[in-house]
C-alpha cells in the first residue's frame, strides 16, 4: 500500500506565485465589474484615492504651461535699472553657460502698473491677469539649470534633465490617486510632442495607470482635440464581452506567470478606457456651460478661443475629480522663444492666454474650487535682460524667472523671492526647480522625501536626493 502522498511544501517563488494571483485578479475583477455577482469597488483599485499624509492644502492641480519661456522683464518682474541703462552692457559676469550670444541690456517695451490692494506690478501684456492680481503668489526667484528647451522642459515637468523620470503629475496621481473611477486622474490637455515630448508626461518606472493621458496635441485645435478611439466601434454590450474574454485570458496568464506590472497595467487600462467612453465626451461637452461663462474664458473671440476652451475643459475635469490637469499653451511654431520679434510674440502669446487664465480663476473662485485647486502658471524658463535679434529679442534664461502659484493653501496676493537689479540671476529666497515640486508636493499634503518607489535597487523621487518646501508662502 502506498503512503498518503503529503502535501509540497511551498517555496518563495511558489508562494508569490500562488499569492501574487490576487493582484491579476483584482485588475481581471475589475474588467468584469458589470457581471461579477460582486464587483470590485473602486476604492480597490490601485487608482483609488489616498490619503495625504498630512492635511492637504490642495486636492488638485491645474498647470498652465507657456512653453517656450516668457520672459519674467516683461510680464511680473519689473526692473527699473534695466530702463535706465538700456544699451548699455551688462555690468555683471554673465553666466558660464549660455545659449546663445547676447548682446547690450534691452529695457521692457511694456509698462508696468501696479494693481489690486495688493499694489503689485503686472505688465501690460496682461490686463485680465492684472484683475485678479490679489488671488496671485508671484515667485520671482524660480531657477534651473538647463539653458536649452528639451533639458529645461524635462526638468520641470520630471525633476531631470538627462534621464527618463516619472512626471511630477505622475508622482501626484501615484500619491493621491483619482476621486474619479470614471477619468484618469491626470490629464495633459493639447501637450506639445517636441523637446521630451511623451516623456513630459510618462509614468516612466512608476505604475503605468499614473501616466498622463493627453488630449488631443499642440498641433489640433482644442476644439478637434479627444482622447483617441473615445468613440466606441461596438455596440457596449458586444464590447464588454471582448474585455471579459480578455480578461479571462490573462488572468490565466497570470495565474502561470505570477505578477506583471505591465499585464496588470494594461488590465487597469482597458477597464479605464471602457468606462472613460461614457465619461469623458460628457465632460468635455462645453455646450451644457451657459453663454456667460464661454465669454469668461473667451471662447467668443478667435484670438482667445483655442486657449479659452482648454482652460474651460481644465475647470471641468478638476470638479470632476481629476487630481492633476496640465494645459499647454504652443502654436507649434517659436510659442514665447523670443530670440526675435519679441514685441510681436510676446503680444501675440499673451494676447491669447490672458483673458482665458483670468476667467478660469474668476470661474474657480466663484465656485467655491479655488480654495483647494492650486493654479500653477510659468515656462521652463525664463529671457535675459540682454538683447539678440537685433534688439527685440532675449535669449534662454534658467538662471532667474518667474512663476506664479493662486489658490490651493498660498499665500495671495504677495511677490516672493527677487531677482538682481537687472533680472538675470535669481538672488533672494531662491526657489530652485526640485524647491518648486518640493513645494507642490506639500501643498497637496504629501512629504517629498516619504514619497518614494524602489526601481532597480534604489528609492526614487520627484526631487531625487534635493528640494526644500517654501514654507514661507503657505496661508
Amino acid at each position: 500500500m502506498k503512503p498518503a502522498p503529503q502535501p509540497a511544501l511551498l517555496n518563495r517563488r511558489a508562494a508569490l506565485h500562488r499569492s501574487a494571483i490576487g493582484f491579476g485578479w483584482l485588475a481581471a475583477s475589475s474588467l468584469l465589474a458589470e457581471k461579477s455577482p460582486s464587483p470590485i469597488p473602486h476604492s480597490l483599485s490601485p487608482a483609488a484615492p489616498k490619503p495625504p499624509l498630512a492635511p492637504p492644502r490642495a486636492k488638485r492641480v491645474i498647470f498652465l504651461f507657456m512653453k517656450g519661456g516668457p520672459s519674467h522683464l516683461d510680464t511680473f518682474d519689473p526692473k527699473p535699472l534695466l530702463d535706465r541703462d538700456d544699451g548699455k552692457p551688462f555690468p555683471g559676469a554673465k553666466p558660464r553657460v549660455q545659449f546663445a550670444a547676447t548682446g547690450e541690456l534691452l529695457k521692457s517695451p511694456w509698462k508696468f502698473q501696479n494693481h489690486g490692494q495688493s499694489g503689485l506690478p503686472v505688465s501690460e501684456l496682461f490686463p485680465h491677469v492684472a484683475q485678479c492680481i490679489d488671488d496671485l503668489c508671484i515667485l520671482r526667484s524660480c531657477h534651473g539649470t538647463n539653458p536649452a528647451h528639451g533639458g529645461a522642459l524635462l526638468k520641470l515637468h520630471t525633476g531631470s534633465d538627462n534621464f527618463v523620470r516619472p512626471s511630477m503629475g505622475a508622482w501626484v496621481n501615484y500619491g493621491l490617486g483619482t476621486e474619479n473611477a470614471n477619468l484618469p486622474g491626470f490629464m495633459t490637455i493639447c501637450p506639445t510632442l517636441a523637446h521630451g515630448g511623451v516623456n513630459n508626461w510618462g509614468a516612466a518606472f512608476l505604475p503605468a495607470w499614473t501616466q498622463g493621458t493627453p488630449i488631443g496635441n499642440a498641433a489640433v485645435p482644442s476644439d478637434k482635440a479627444l482622447v483617441r478611439h473615445i468613440i466606441p466601434r461596438l455596440a457596449p454590450g458586444e464590447q464588454r464581452q471582448q474585455l471579459d474574454l480578455l480578461a479571462a485570458m490573462n488572468r490565466d496568464h497570470l495565474a502561470q506567470t505570477g505578477p506583471n506590472q505591465a499585464l496588470e497595467g494594461r488590465l487597469n487600462s482597458f477597464e479605464l478606457a471602457f468606462r472613460m467612453q461614457m465619461a469623458m465626451p460628457e465632460a468635455q461637452d462645453l455646450s451644457r456651460e451657459t453663454e456667460a461663462t464661454k465669454q469668461l474664458y473667451g471662447l467668443d473671440d478667435k484670438v482667445t478661443e483655442n486657449f479659452g476652451r482648454q482652460c474651460l475643459m481644465a475647470r471641468r475635469f478638476a470638479e470632476r475629480g481629476v487630481r492633476f490637469i496640465q494645459v499647454t499653451h504652443s502654436d507649434g511654431d517659436v510659442q514665447w522663444d523670443q530670440h526675435g520679434n519679441l514685441r510681436k510674440g510676446h503680444t501675440k502669446n499673451a494676447a491669447e492666454v490672458d483673458r482665458p487664465i483670468a476667467g478660469l480663476l474668476k470661474d474657480l473662485k466663484a465656485r467655491g474650487l479655488l480654495q483647494d485647486t492650486l493654479v500653477l502658471w510659468g515656462g521652463e524658463f525664463g529671457r535675459t535682460p540682454a538683447a539678440q535679434g537685433g534688439r527685440d529679442g532675449r535669449d534662454h534664461n534658467p538662471e532667474g524667472f518667474t512663476m506664479w502659484m493662486a489658490g490651493g493653501g498660498v499665500k495671495p496676493g504677495i511677490a516672493y523671492g527677487a531677482t538682481d537689479d537687472y533680472g538675470w540671476f535669481a538672488a533672494e529666497n531662491k526657489i530652485h526647480i526640485h524647491d518648486l515640486h518640493a513645494t507642490l508636493l506639500a501643498l497637496l499634503g504629501m512629504d517629498h522625501e516619504r514619497l518614494t518607489y524602489r526601481h532597480a535597487g534604489r528609492d526614487f523621487r520627484l526631487t531625487d536626493v534635493e528640494g526644500h518646501v517654501v514654507t514661507d508662502i503657505f496661508a
